[in-house]
Formats: C-alpha cells, sequence, structure tokens
C-alpha cells in the first residue's frame, strides 16, 4: 500500500510518501517540504492569520496534489502545536477541508507523545526494555516512557525550540545572562514532568527524536545522514554543553553555516539545544540514542495496525484511548 502522510508542525509542512504494509519495515518513497512558520503566523489574539492560513491551504492543496500524483491509495494528514493552539483552529480546518478536501486531524500533545514512542519502539524492537524518549517540536516538548507499545507515561509541554526563541532569546546572538535565566527556568518547568516519567521506571534505553536532536547529535560528532538511518547516533550532556556555549555566541547567519542546521532552524538551534540540555539533566542522562523514526513513522504504524479491524483515519485518532495513567 503507499501511503501519503501529510505533517503540518509549527515550522514545516512536509510531505512522506512510503510503501507500506503490515508487518513490514516502511519503504520513503518521496519527501517534500516547504517552510511556513504558522507558529509565526499567530496574532496577539491566539488566532491563525489570514496570511498564515492562506499559505496553509495552497499548501495542502499543492501537497495533496503530490501524494495523487504518486499514487497514494490513501492520504493522512495531521496537524500539530501551531494549529491546534490557535483559537480559530476549527474555522482554519474547515477552510483547509472546503478548499482542499483535505481532512486536517489536529492531534492532541500527549497523542503526539504516544505516536512517536510507538514508532520507536518498533525500531527498536522488545529487547531494548523500558524506553525513555524526548521529542523537541517547534512549538512544544514530548516525553514518554514504558515497556510496551503503548507507553507508561505520555506527556506534552509548551517547551518547542521555536516557542521559546520567541518568547525567550530575540536578541541575536542571546545575551549569556538570558541564557542562564531559560536554563535556570527550564529547571523548574521541566521538575514536576521529569519525575513523573521517572516514576514509571528506570529505562534501559534513553531514545531521543525529532530534526532538533539529530542536529545537535550531528554538531556534536555524530555521521551525517548520508550514512543513512541505521547508523548509531548518540548526543552526550557533555558534547551538548560545549555545543551550548559555542553556539550561543554565535549570530544567526553564522550558525547557518554549520553543517547540519539549515537556515530554517538556525534561529532556533540554541533554544531548542537547552531544552534538550535540560530535559536530559532533569531525567539523569548521560546521554541519548537518536532515532531516525518518530511522529509520521507512528502514524503510519498506527494506521496499518488499524487495517486489521477495518478502522478509518479519523477514528483512529478519535479513538486514541488515554495512556496508562493518564487522562484526557
Amino acid at each position: 500500500m503507499r501511503l501519503g502522510v501529510l505533517d503540518v508542525g509549527s515550522n514545516t509542512v512536509h510531505l512522506l510518501v512510503v510503501d507500506a504494509r503490515r508487518g513490514g519495515h516502511p519503504t520513503p518513497m518521496s519527501s517534500t517540504k516547504a517552510s511556513l512558520r504558522l507558529a509565526e503566523a499567530i496574532d496577539d489574539t491566539g488566532k491563525l492569520t489570514r496570511k498564515g492560513a492562506d499559505s496553509l491551504v495552497a499548501t495542502v492543496d499543492e501537497f495533496a496534489k503530490i501524494a495523487t500524483s504518486s499514487g497514494c491509495a490513501e492520504f493522512m494528514a495531521f496537524a500539530t502545536s501551531a494549529v491546534r493552539d490557535a483559537t480559530n483552529s476549527e474555522a482554519v480546518l474547515a477552510r483547509v477541508r472546503a478548499e482542499t478536501g483535505v481532512q486536517l486531524q489536529v492531534l492532541s500533545g500527549v497523542d503526539e507523545s504516544r505516536l512517536t514512542f510507538l514508532a520507536v519502539r518498533r525500531w527498536y524492537g522488545w529487547s531494548a526494555g523500558r524506553i525513555i524518549n524526548l521529542d523537541i517540536g517547534g512549538g512544544s516538548l514530548e516525553l514518554s516512557g514504558g515497556i510496551d507499545e503503548e507507553p507508561d507515561v505520555a506527556l506534552s509541554m509548551p517547551l518547542g525550540a521555536g516557542r521559546l526563541t520567541r518568547e525567550w532569546l530575540q536578541e541575536d546572538p542571546p545575551g549569556r545572562r538570558r541564557v542562564a535565566v531559560l536554563r535556570d527556568w527550564l529547571d523548574n518547568e521541566l521538575s514536576a514532568s521529569a519525575a513523573k516519567v521517572l516514576s514509571a521506571g528506570t529505562p534501559e534505553l534513553a531514545v531521543a527524536t525529532s530534526k532538533t536532536f539529530r542536529s545537535l547529535a550531528r554538531l556534536t560528532g555524530a555521521a551525517p545522514s548520508g550514512a543513512g538511518p541505521r547508523v548509531k547516533r548518540t548526543l552526550t550532556a557533555a558534547g551538548l554543553r560545549q555545543l551550548i556555549s559555542f553556539i550561543s555566541r554565535m549570530t544567526t547567519a553564522d550558525r547557518a553555516e554549520l553543517e547540519g542546521v539549515s537556515a530554517d532552524r538556525a534561529p532556533q538551534i540554541v533554544a531548542g539545544a537547552l531544552v534538550a540540555e535540560a530535559t536530559m539533566r532533569a531525567l539523569s542522562l548521560d546521554a541519548v540514542d537518536i532515532c531516525p523514526w518518530a511522529l509520521r513513522e507512528g502514524v503510519i504504524l498506527r494506521k496499518l495496525d488499524s487495517e486489521a479491524d477495518g478502522t478509518d483515519l479519523v477514528e483512529t485518532f478519535a479513538g486514541l484511548a488515554p495512556a496508562k495513567g493518564e487522562t484526557r
């Protein structure tokens, strides 16, 4: 089955086309991205602006046509933090559906966390034991942990790299004192959530997903993406501390010249590094392995699993039950 997965995030809209079957390894066929920066198109009242909505509609329409021309039997489209947080999200979703025919599903932060954990579990397998996973997006940070495919705990916090850059690190480069204050604030914000994750059990494997973690690992010496997804990549706490002291003194333009940092990610890589550092510190992690699979793959795997009981995409998302110990 050829599937098209459209991920509308805070920074980018990403279409992934894969050939997949239940029990098999999803094979990527093509990947198309557009940098919309929807989180920056939220006005003072919390609404997604008309310009931002126009860009979203046009991009969804274009990418849906690409999925059709690519021979996708099904097209799964979902949105995360930026659309989820917009006070006019229902109106925006209705417009997308009316003008493109695409029913864009909004995932809750907890469901983001759980679907990403599913992908991580499938990648590492049962032999990995209890896994803890960290994922930094543009608008939110997701934490999850467990020994099964359904995590024992799944959390989402508004600590994304883009969000914190806009709220805390507006100077270029950010001031040393501002970085220090943000570090302290993050420690306070993460303490309760980290304790909840660790209370579920001591992890045997610590994992990180998302473009932010991949970039940070690359900047600290991990293999480039061209080496393939199965090359082991690790980010250490010590390497991360050294990296922060280096990149926090650089301008955005200079950071964009670093290998592994795109021009789109350069403005928020410092905030992303600080979130990663604080999260690892709160969870007492010396290192994390970088998993190439994340939310999009989790959506694909959930869809393939649902084929067995005839559940469609809307029912798949709507039917996500609370994680163990979680409430909605």
